[in-house]
């Protein structure tokens, strides 16, 4: 039976998470360039895992996109420690003094930045979590207990090795991170019940991965169930630019959430844009358009179906709509978007205001790729995960996002009449 092993697990968090609150920033820092140094160190073993997981995973018939999400390289894995060492060097949360003030009864409040304390983070095939979901929690003064797949579970056991190397020289106790040693779905029912001793979940992967945690929860729950990205190609479009733009958010990597999943065009260049986008795209990316698109794009452009427009593919597939106006695109995204990333290409400065102003997902872009709604490439270093709900982060999480508010209150004698 696994629920005793599964508290455990979480006691150990709970104690850990008090160490690593109260420590000095310093010390979290410490640890944090300790780990980084600990994945350099072993890369030749982690890839090695990486290797074998990677092959298992070929053998069982995993899609493409799983695989490409699993495998590890050394660029990869390099990415993976400069993310950690630039968590490190980042200026620290905890503790932060915000919107202090003096009342006219002469309290002097504060709010101060604090850690939540155990944040469990369900993940899939993607053994880089292990390492940004570590560094981040440290880094915000949490521990953290991870659940990865089991696709992924000789990789993801190598990085904590590293983790705990990284915790070990910093003193701190291994159990700020540790790594659940059961994958089956009902250990995920479990752990997402303990409410006395976990303060967040945090699931990432399929969407049917995030519904069960959502629906078994007890504790709260960070999530965002698709990334239903869009591009929208406007009449006042740099035409050539938009063309780059649309292959950089599909084609490296179509498996990542922020990879754009449906382009709008512009009736207005449609007859003229169409053509290029498909030549520009095709064969790698096969593209499922409406009536218009495939008049436009001929017989390289699939018809779409409504579930298209509903669709994360996360695969080289991509839907295509001719739409009438800025309007209309914006209807399309409030009826098919998923609160991820839109990006809106155009030369009219007026337009693209607009477009920041009525769109309402977490991520708006103007003229460059929806890949930049990751936390790297704004500037968290690295992220945890990405909320489409509004409470309590919305967008890319970074340790900010694993921290909460104290008020802080000083007096000199007062008393409330």
């Amino acid at each position: 039976m696994t629920q005793p092993l599964l508290r455990k697990v979480a006691e150990d968090a709970r104690a850990a998470a008090r160490v690593v609150a109260k420590v000095a920033p310093g010390t979290r820092a410490l640890a944090l360039e300790e780990i980084a140094g600990a994945i350099k160190a072993r890369a030749a073993e982690i890839l090695a895992a990486n290797a074998r997981d990677v092959a298992a995973a070929e053998t069982a018939g995993l899609a493409p996109a799983m695989i490409d999400r699993l495998r590890l390289d050394a660029p990869r894995l390099a990415g993976l420690t400069r993310a950690v060492a630039e968590i490190a060097a980042a200026p620290d949360i905890v503790g932060r003094v915000e919107r202090p003030e003096v009342r006219p009864n002469g309290l002097a409040i504060s709010r101060v930045r604090i850690p939540l304390g155990v944040v469990l983070m369900i993940y899939e095939a993607r053994p880089n979590v292990t390492t940004d979901a570590a560094a981040l929690c440290l880094k915000a003064g949490n521990a953290c207990i991870l659940r990865g797949g089991r696709e992924a579970s000789e990789s993801n056991r190598a990085l904590l090795g590293a983790v705990h190397a990284g915790l070990r020289a910093a003193g701190l106790p291994e159990t700020c991170v540790q790594l659940v040693p059961v994958t089956d779905r009902e250990a995920i029912a479990e752990l997402v019940k303990l409410e006395d001793l976990i303060d967040l979940c945090i699931p990432r992967g399929g969407e049917g991965l995030i519904r069960f945690v959502t629906e078994n929860a007890r504790v709260p729950v960070i999530k965002h169930y698709k990334g239903v990205c869009h591009i929208y190609v406007h009449a006042a479009a740099d035409q050539d630019k938009a063309l780059e733009i649309i292959a950089n958010a599909k084609i490296p990597k179509p498996s990542a959430c922020n990879a754009v999943e449906t382009v709008l065009i512009d009736k207005e260049i449609a007859a003229d844009f169409v053509p290029k986008l498909v030549a520009a795209l095709s064969p790698k990316v096969e593209l499922r358009g409406d009536a218009a698109a495939q008049r436009y794009g001929g017989d390289k452009v699939r018809a779409a179906t409504e579930d298209d427009w509903h669709a994360e593919y996360l695969d080289w597939i991509l839907a295509l709509r001719v739409v009438d106006g800025f309007d209309a695109a914006i209807a399309h995204i409030e009826t098919y978007g998923s609160d991820h990333t839109e990006s809106i290409l155009t030369k009219d400065e007026a337009v693209a205001e607009r477009f920041l102003r009525e769109v309402g997902s977490s991520t708006v872009i103007v003229n460059a790729s929806t890949r930049f709604a990751d936390g790297g490439e704004l500037g968290l270093g690295a992220e945890i995960g990405i909320s489409t709900t509004r409470l309590h982060a919305y967008g890319p999480m970074g340790a900010e996002g694993l921290t909460t508010t104290k008020f802080v209150v000083r007096g000199n004698g007062q008393v409330r009449s």
